[in-house]
């Protein structure tokens, strides 16, 4: 379906208008060696005005009417001119239209015309080699200042182009970070609510007080997820991504919230990125889901070493001394998932057993500090 204009009546307007008026003034100037205006002249001055009005729907075909109109004007002898400025208007929108080949082809036909026209004239071989360079220069210099302007079109277009697709891309890959973080909220509060329901059932009649604090832990998680939930689905539905909270200065509530014997150690200390501590905070959190499903009982240890150019984080746990309540639950992403989380920052992750307990240990690197 072709593009529609509403500028096309005020084109062939103004350019009727400027051929005709245009026109009277340049045959005072060449009234010596020019024929006057006549009626004929001026039907034939208004025909290109007219094919612009048509260029959308015929755009060779009203192109070829002006030009031949045009040829009508000069071998009648009318004056030279405002004349080629509806054609020169309907072989530049060919050219921009993508009818490059129809657009050289009727002017090379002009060229021809114009040479016609010069050699079965009565003037000097002088003038016939100045008329001859000069409409042949005029028309391809012309030319070529279309294919230019296409060009720098289509370059722009395509740059255009270009960044909507890499924001789109960059909008996704933000989304996709968004639903990993909202996995890694969801894994790891409702696998805590699960265990700590699962102590409150079994010591409700023997140990109600313990059964009250597992019931406290659960109420505390959930309103953690809820919230977390929340934050991330208004960023969806809000279409504007953001990086998620999530980072190390919540590492102490999130060990507290745990619900299992953490000993936390942090071993220097220096700021940053956004993007490590996120990873940080999560594989933290995905380590401690993993030890509250497989390893009930276990002591933990959380240490964060800050180097200059590196950060560590590892996870130690002493083993499972109870019965795991969710061992056989859970998507089986979970060390996956932290090794790439790790990976997309350039770092490592390992996470194997470690004589009777496991240990997840990654290395995430950091730019280095500026003073």
């Amino acid at each position: 379906m072709r593009k529609k204009s509403g500028f096309d009546p005020y084109l062939a307007l103004i350019t009727a208008v400027a051929q005709v008026v245009l026109s009277q003034g340049a045959a005072w100037g060449q009234r010596t060696f020019r024929a006057q205006l006549d009626p004929l002249a001026y039907v034939l001055l208004l025909v290109g005005p007219l094919m612009l009005l048509a260029r959308r729907r015929f755009p060779v075909a009203s192109t070829a009417v002006a030009l031949l109109a045009t040829y009508v004007y000069v071998w009648a002898g009318y004056p030279y001119g405002p004349v080629f400025l509806a054609p020169i208007i309907l072989l530049f929108s060919l050219v921009m239209n993508g009818r490059r080949l129809a657009a050289w082809i009727l002017a090379g036909v002009t060229i021809a015309v114009f040479l016609a026209y010069a050699s079965l004239g009565d003037s000097s071989p002088q003038f016939w080699v100045f008329h001859t360079l000069a409409i042949s220069a005029f028309v391809l210099l012309f030319l070529l200042a279309a294919e230019l302007a296409r060009t720098l079109r289509e370059r722009r277009t395509q740059q255009q182009r270009a960044a909507e697709e890499e924001g789109r891309r960059q909008a996704s890959e933000e989304r996709l970070t968004m639903a990993q973080e909202l996995h890694d909220v969801l894994a790891h509060n409702i696998s805590l609510i699960h265990v700590q329901a699962s102590t409150a059932l079994h010591l409700i009649d023997d140990d109600p007080e313990q059964a009250r604090s597992a019931l406290a832990t659960i109420k505390t998680a959930s309103k953690e997820v809820l919230g977390e939930m929340r934050s991330v689905l208004n960023v969806l539905r809000e279409g504007a991504p953001r990086s998620p909270t999530a980072g190390l200065d919540r590492l102490d509530d999130l060990v507290q919230r745990s619900g299992l014997d953490i000993t936390l150690k942090r071993i220097g200390s220096r700021p940053l990125p956004p993007q490590v501590e996120r990873a940080a905070y999560r594989i933290v959190q995905e380590s401690l889901t993993n030890v509250a499903r497989h390893a009930p009982g276990a002591r933990v240890t959380v240490t964060l070493e800050y180097g200059p150019r590196e950060l560590l984080i590892r996870v130690t746990d002493t083993g499972a001394t109870a019965p795991a309540v969710l061992s056989e639950d859970g998507s089986g992403n979970g060390i996956p998932g932290m090794r790439e989380r790790a990976s997309a920052l350039g770092g490592t992750l390992f996470a194997g057993r470690l004589d009777s307990g496991f240990q997840v240990e990654a290395v995430l690197p950091l730019p280095e500090e500026t003073s």
